[in-house]
C-alpha cells in the first residue's frame, strides 16, 4: 500500500466500520462467508465468495476501491480498481475486525447446513 491512495482519497483512518456484520445481510436476514470493510468511508459487506457479494457491489456503487479485511488477525487491503493486493496498509479506526467470537461463517444462527456447496 502506498501513500498514493491515502492522498487519492480512498483511504480515510478515520472512518470507523459501519458495525459487526454486513450492512446489507444484517438488514435482509442473510448470512455472509467473510467481511471486509471499505477503508474510505467503513462500510462492512460480504465478499465476494458469500452469497450477497456486497462489498464488490458497494466499490461499483460508490467508487470507493479499497478495502481491508474485516477479520480477526488479516491486516491486508484490496484495490478492485486496480486488482492489486497489499499485505498491510495505515492504521484504520477500531475495531479492526469483527467480534472474535462471531463465527465464519456468520452470523449464528443464520448461516443454512450446506452453506459451503453455495459458495462460487
Amino acid at each position: 500500500m502506498n501513500d498514493d491512495d491515502r492522498e487519492d482519497g480512498f483511504i480515510d483512518p478515520a472512518a470507523a466500520p459501519s458495525g459487526p456484520g454486513c450492512v446489507e445481510c444484517e438488514a435482509a436476514g442473510g448470512w455472509w462467508f467473510h467481511l471486509r470493510r471499505c477503508a474510505l468511508c467503513g462500510h462492512v459487506g460480504c465478499c465476494d465468495d458469500s452469497p450477497g457479494k456486497h462489498a464488490g457491489a458497494h466499490y461499483r456503487a460508490t467508487g470507493h476501491p479499497v478495502i481491508r479485511s474485516y477479520e480477526p488477525g488479516e491486516e491486508w487491503f484490496w484495490n478492485f480498481a486496480t486488482q492489486e493486493l497489499y499485505d498491510s496498509g495505515p492504521p484504520l479506526a477500531p475495531p479492526a475486525a469483527h467480534p472474535a467470537d462471531q463465527p465464519v461463517p456468520g452470523p449464528v444462527g443464520r448461516v443454512p447446513h450446506d452453506w459451503a456447496r453455495t459458495l462460487r
